[in-house]
């Protein structure tokens, strides 16, 4: 009898655009990473804030390096598999947090090249749907490679409630749907790698 080969670890790097602590945004991510582990097959999803960036400004770059918090942060990105964004919409786009993050990463040598990822949003209205194509746009100049479906963004606000007050998801409908989201990531993640 042939042994099984075990699953290779997919290292998800979580972001949110939003950097509010009762952010329904980070929800998401928080709501994500319960799944992973509920899950147990072989997705390991991390958060990591980008609140400690300072605004891009290249004045920082000295003979090659990066300020230390953005030296972090881009070895967070280098390391990962793929990348899962949470993006809040801010006047029909991604917003200023993000959008300063993904350039740091994208700075010469651009660590985001050639990885998937997948978009989670929640708001108002749309569902924050306008900043993912957005952020869809970005993904092409900078190399990812963005699942298609399915897609996920929530009305925060319609009934039924979806989030508490701390902003953690309690809809179990949207629960699913963020299952749905994490496993296309993972298996696109592995066709992209060859896997």
């Amino acid at each position: 009898m042939e042994a099984i080969a075990a699953s290779p670890v997919i290292k998800v790097v979580a972001i949110s655009g939003s950097i509010r602590k009762a952010s329904f945004n980070l929800g998401l991510i928080r709501s994500v990473i319960d799944i992973s582990k509920e899950l147990n097959n072989g997705v390991n999803v991390e958060y990591v804030d980008i609140s400690p960036l300072p605004m891009l400004n290249t004045d920082l770059e000295v003979n090659g390096s990066f300020p230390v918090a953005v030296e972090a942060f881009r070895k967070k990105i280098a390391e990962a598999d793929c990348y899962l964004f949470a993006s809040p919409e801010y006047n029909f786009s991604v917003t200023a947090p993000l959008k300063n993050a993904i350039d740091w990463a994208s700075r010469p040598p651009n660590v985001w090249a050639d990885k998937a990822a997948a978009v989670v949003s929640a708001g108002g209205g749309w569902g924050g749907g306008r900043s993912q194509y957005h952020l869809r746009q970005i993904g092409v100049f900078i190399d990812l490679h963005f699942i298609n479906k399915p897609e996920f963004y929530l009305n925060a606000f319609e009934p039924p409630a979806k989030f508490d007050v701390d902003g953690n998801l309690i809809h179990a409908e949207s629960k699913e749907r963020l299952k749905k989201v994490l496993v296309s990531l993972q298996a696109y993640t592995l066709r992209l790698q060859g896997k």
